[in-house]
């Protein structure tokens, strides 16, 4: 198995190698050629408020452009010859606004103009939205995603990168959102676009493209995340994905999954701070299940971060420096010392330090702690 997934991880460094020369690079693309690339979160608006607000906008500009014409009277001429009034003007506006322009029939008396106004012009706006409506649409969403893509692009920071979408991607967004990330700070990396659609319903920011690419993860945002997620389906994949990542964020916390206990030395050395046995915990969880049910409840429980139990980490308060972790109103599992994990049971964990932080058992009630 190591043999194969050595040998695998090398092919697809020679294919990623030859779509970096074919292809061109996203990298190089202006933020308005990234539209469909990356997908921002989109606000939902219900259909009748959107046809208010263009109304509303349809309305506003039709007001100025009648109160333009009107302080300008004096500019124009009717046909008979009589001064504009402010009819006249709101006619001559409505019929420059929805393209008519003058032909050799034009009404002429007030009851012919009023009905113009309010009956012909509305049917002539409903007739140009059903026929340029959805290209309109299509237009200034594309718009609107360029503007949003390049002020994401220009302040994304400390935020968290997924790359694969499938039953592990979506846990871990899962428990990131109820750890209280928000949203709009994680970034997820997919081929698959039903798995892109899923991530963006969630409000989460989308990238289409392979994760074992350097341009794609650039355009995600790797060189400047504060962690990253590999969690792709195959254990080849992972290596090549956590290699690829680990150069661009070389100071990333970065935590990968591997079906396969044996491939964990190679995600180790492939830069991955955290690799994580999926098959043989899940494996280990099923035994346990036969015997033991309620020990696999409370452990579904303390990985649920929403309700019940949950494993959590904090700083030491100053007032507990100098004491035993063991003593504390909290369940403290472990200390974190200098980026190392002790057990609660080990030597160095008799005493808490400054600068310590404190693995714990907390509760939390409504999803909130």
């Amino acid at each position: 198995m190591k043999r194969r997934v050595t040998r695998m991880g090398a092919e697809s460094l020679d294919v990623r190698s030859d779509e970096d020369t074919l292809t061109d690079r996203l990298t190089d693309r202006p933020d308005h050629a990234l539209v469909g690339v990356i997908r921002m979160p989109e606000t939902t608006v219900g259909p009748a408020q959107s046809i208010i607000r263009r109304i509303i906008g349809a309305s506003l500009a039709l007001a100025i452009t009648v109160l333009l014409v009107y302080l300008d009277r004096g500019g124009y001429s009717d046909t008979d010859g009589t001064p504009l009034s402010i009819l006249d003007a709101l006619y001559y506006a409505t019929v420059s606004l929805s393209t008519t322009g003058y032909g050799d029939i034009a009404p002429v008396s007030m009851s012919a103009r009023l009905v113009n106004v309010l009956v012909i012009t509305p049917l002539r706006v409903l007739f140009l939205i059903v026929l340029v409506g959805t290209t309109l649409e299509v237009l200034t969403e594309r718009s609107r995603q360029a503007l949003k893509i390049q002020r994401w692009r220009s302040k994304v920071r400390d935020h968290v990168v997924v790359i694969g979408y499938g039953t592990k991607g979506r846990s871990a967004v899962t428990a990131l959102l109820g750890e209280g990330a928000e949203a709009g700070s994680i970034v997820v990396v997919d081929t698959n676009s039903t798995a892109l659609e899923a991530a963006s319903s969630l409000g989460l920011v989308t990238v289409n493209g392979s994760g074992t690419r350097s341009d794609v993860l650039r355009v995600a945002g790797v060189p400047r995340a504060r962690a990253i997620v590999v969690a792709p389906e195959r254990d080849d994949t992972a290596v090549l994905v956590t290699l690829t990542a680990r150069e661009l964020a070389p100071k990333a916390q970065l935590v990968a999954a591997v079906r396969e206990a044996e491939n964990v030395h190679l995600l180790r050395q492939s830069g991955a701070d955290s690799v994580v046995v999926s098959s043989e915990t899940s494996g280990r969880l099923l035994g346990m299940a036969t015997s033991t049910p309620s020990v696999v409840e409370m452990f579904e429980d303390l990985l649920s971060p929403d309700i019940g139990l949950a494993i959590a980490e904090r700083d030491a308060g100053r007032s507990e420096i100098g004491g035993s972790p063991r003593h504390l109103s909290d369940i403290v599992l472990g200390i974190v010392r200098d980026g190392q994990l002790y057990r609660v049971d080990a030597p160095e964990a008799d005493a808490i330090e400054e600068g310590d932080r404190l693995l714990y058992v907390k509760k939390v009630a409504s999803g909130q702690e």
